[in-house]
């Protein structure tokens, strides 16, 4: 049984090997445990202090692509170079090393296929209060597009099973902790979320400059991966609107046309007539893209199953567990 632990970095070199020399170099039930970091377009000397410090592989993007597709540049990687689960923690040691051993446990128990760390919001110190109740509405937002319970959904500090990894795929190109947990959810993958610790904070966050900006993107990656996954739900409740207010435009002229004749009551018609046009068309809008979806869900099974003969080949199978 392999882990591989990868870390997304950009100008990481003042904090990497406080976070190197925090990770966990043994685990039972682990056999071997090797590191990756990807780097993002750094332009500091990052590479150079995580070769000094002995990691195994690295992945290196000459500019900067961004957290989502760095996060799935590390997963293909960990994948080709035989990692049985994958641990995704910061740069700047903001997670408990130690607490990857809660990770993976459920992994290597069986009993899950993607675990997420959940952090103390509430008592992190450098978190304002603002910032903590925004988490928490993310996060709920999350779990009702998701259909999960995951009470921390923008934490990085996550583990996945080596057939889950193969299943992710990260469309947006802002973060990829949002996206994965509607994924997982839709998919019904088995996932679950353990409590974690987290260390003081040694750098801002980069991830967003300011709160507003934060909100606005992360509510625009959950609606984008809702409206992937459930478009048929989502044209739906946009089509009620119009074609509501139509209908009840539309019932108040009949209302006057057959007690007063429906004179000077002409537009009111003509309005009901173009609401309820612009909810059907719609409505079909969203017929349509719930077919794009269904061959979305195809070509995914796709590229799942090309994965497993690229990355699985040489590999032993996995043995049948008997009856």
């Amino acid at each position: 049984m392999k882990l591989i632990i990868q870390i997304p970095c950009l100008n990481e070199a003042k904090t990497l090997e406080i976070a190197l020399n925090d990770l966990p170099r043994q685990i039972d039930g682990i056999d071997t445990i090797e590191y990756l970091i990807i780097n993002d377009g750094s332009s500091d000397n990052t590479v150079e202090v995580a070769r000094n410090w002995g990691v195994h592989y690295v992945v290196n993007f000459p500019r900067n692509r961004g957290l989502a597709r760095g996060f799935m540049a590390g997963l293909d990687a960990c994948l080709k170079n035989g990692a049985d689960i994958i641990v995704n923690t910061d740069a700047d040691n903001q997670y408990c090393g130690a607490d990857i051993e809660k990770l993976v446990r459920p992994i290597l128990d069986g009993k899950a296929e993607v675990v997420i760390g959940e952090r103390p919001i509430d008592t992190t110190e450098h978190f304002s209060p603002l910032k903590k109740k925004l988490q928490h509405l993310g996060s709920y937002v999350v779990r009702k597009a998701s259909a999960t319970d995951i009470p921390d959904a923008p934490s990085g500090f996550r583990a996945f099973s080596r057939d889950a990894a193969m299943r992710m795929n990260v469309i947006n190109e802002y973060t990829y902790t949002l996206e994965t947990i509607v994924q997982a959810g839709r998919d019904r993958m088995a996932i679950t979320s353990v409590p974690v610790r987290t260390n003081p904070e040694l750098r801002s966050s980069r991830l967003f400059h300011s709160m507003l900006g934060y909100v606005k993107r992360s509510m625009l990656t959950i609606l984008r991966a809702f409206m992937m996954y459930r478009p048929l739900f989502c044209f739906t409740v946009v089509a009620m609107f119009p074609f509501l207010t139509g209908l009840g435009i539309g019932v108040r002229f009949l209302y006057f046309f057959f007690t007063t004749g429906g004179a000077g009551h002409v537009q009111s018609l003509v309005l009901a007539c173009t609401l309820m046009i612009m909810g059907f068309m719609t409505f079909v809008i969203g017929l349509q893209a719930d077919i794009i979806a269904a061959n979305r869900k195809i070509l995914e099974d796709i590229r799942y199953h090309l994965r497993r003969m690229e990355y699985d080949r040489g590999k032993e199978p996995e043995k049948e567990p008997k009856e």
